[in-house]
């Protein structure tokens, strides 16, 4: 077993990776191309060390395989898939499942989470920690897990790997009903979004730290990190207001977010880099389509430009 560590994992600059680009998306399974990623990845480097991934498909395997053959300075937190086990009526967009599909969802995650293991153990270089799962116990969610089943595949992991196994989650579930959950993991990842929230900017930063703080004081004796926080720079008005969307707020929360988590030692992922088109509706200013630090055609957003003038006009 592995020996329990407060401060298991190192504060360093790190950056939620997705490369899908127009016409690719992990539901219709095209893929980034090796050329593409690579492109991604060269520049990542210029400011980050650490990536996450969010799945075991052939997108994650793309990226790992591109760090190993250039030889990139990065290490990667891999993540695998959960897909609902039950339904959730809690969920305003879908969550409900016949029993067939629930058993081949129960099917498909065992291969996930056998897969996890196996890149794990081929990439034990590249790979410095992995999370049993993302976002599957909320209350909100369309792909809904039970507890315990997540705490038999944080166990499995934990017995077939050598890094350290975390599982990716919303605050407000490790605040009570995720305890159990706690004490079977390595570290704690929680995700926190003020501007879903409906917090202004002036509020978000001690927001997060709230968010971050009720985890953190709840588990002394675990580590805790930030797995997700970012600020989207359109929005439709959907869940969150037009103008409470921007570059320029996207550069204040960053700069926040980064210098607080530096300050403080905590390991923060900032959510993410790349605008994704495929994300939520078809409408162009839905504001899961604009999360990045660049847009989708890989140029810098506002908060990047100093640290990236080249990208500016680069065709």
């Amino acid at each position: 077993m592995q020996k329990e560590n407060k401060t298991l994992l190192k504060a360093e600059n790190a950056i939620c990776y997705s490369g899908y680009r127009d016409g690719q998306s992990p539901v219709t399974r095209i893929f980034p191309t090796y050329d593409q990623i690579k492109e991604d990845l060269l520049i990542l480097r210029k400011n980050w060390k650490l990536i996450r991934l969010y799945d075991c498909t052939t997108h994650a395997e793309t990226v790992l395989e591109v760090i190993s053959r250039e030889k990139l300075d990065f290490k990667v937190m891999l993540g695998a898939h959960l897909d609902a086990e039950i339904s959730n009526f809690n969920c305003s967009w879908g969550g409900i499942f016949s029993e067939e599909e629930l058993q081949a969802n129960k099917r498909m995650n065992e291969a996930q989470i056998d897969k996890l293991i196996r890149l794990a153990n081929l990439f034990p270089k590249e790979i410095f920690s992995v999370s049993a799962g993302n976002e599957a116990t909320a209350e909100w969610t369309d792909h809904l897990v039970p507890v315990d089943r997540v705490i038999g595949y944080v166990k499995k992991v934990k017995q077939a790997i050598q890094q350290p196994v975390t599982f990716c989650e919303n605050y407000i579930p490790w605040q009570e009903k995720l305890s159990a959950l706690a004490e079977a993991v390595d570290f704690i990842s929680l995700h926190t979004y003020p501007v879903w929230e409906y917090k202004s900017i002036d509020q978000a930063l001690d927001f997060t730290i709230e968010n971050y703080n009720s985890v953190a004081d709840r588990y002394p004796h675990k580590q805790v990190v930030i797995t997700e926080a970012g600020w989207t720079t359109n929005s439709n008005g959907k869940g969150i207001h037009p103008d409470n969307a921007s570059f320029h707020l996207q550069e204040r929360y960053y700069k926040a977010l980064t210098e607080w988590s530096k300050e403080q030692g905590i390991l923060t992922f900032v959510f993410e880099a790349f605008d994704e088109s495929w994300k939520g509706s078809h409408e162009p200013f839905e504001p899961e389509k604009h999360w990045g630090l660049f847009t989708k055609d890989r140029k810098p957003k506002m908060v990047m430009q100093p640290y990236y003038p080249e990208l500016l006009h680069a065709e």
